[in-house]
């Protein structure tokens, strides 16, 4: 009994969960050692697996989880670095380019869907396209 190459990254949590049948797909490490196990207990003795392709599945699973982990902090890395940017935005004045806004930042608000700018007249600018920052 053979366990299938792995070729894709575990499925990891978003920003909006998703549901799911039942239950979160989520495999891990210990998920896949105990997979490993269970395959090698009920192996059939006179077809046993290649031990090559057991290595080689295992390495490939532990590149996956090392990617993954990456991700995980090269994500709170970029948040760290907005946080930062944004507090440099304190003081400073900006606007739209319509005009139709403008004012000092008293603060910023840091969320998940972008960086909203807090004038000093309570007005909310939230930061993308077509903002003038002097």
């Amino acid at each position: 009994m053979l366990i299938p190459q792995l070729s894709a990254a575990p499925p990891r949590q978003s920003a909006t969960p998703q549901a799911t049948t039942g239950t979160q797909a989520d495999l891990n490490y210990d998920s896949f050692l105990k997979l490993l196990i269970a395959s090698m207990k009920n192996q059939d003795p006179t077809k046993p697996n290649d031990p090559a392709e057991t290595m080689s599945q295992l390495a490939s699973f532990s590149n996956v989880e090392q990617s993954i982990k990456l991700n995980e902090k090269l994500a709170n890395l970029i948040s760290v670095s907005s946080a930062g940017q944004a507090a440099a935005l304190v003081g400073k004045t900006v606007s739209s380019l319509d005009g139709a806004v403008n004012g000092v930042v008293k603060s910023v608000e840091l969320r998940t869907d972008g960086l909203i700018l807090i004038l000093r007249g309570g007005m909310r600018l939230p930061v993308g396209d077509g903002i003038r920052i002097t």
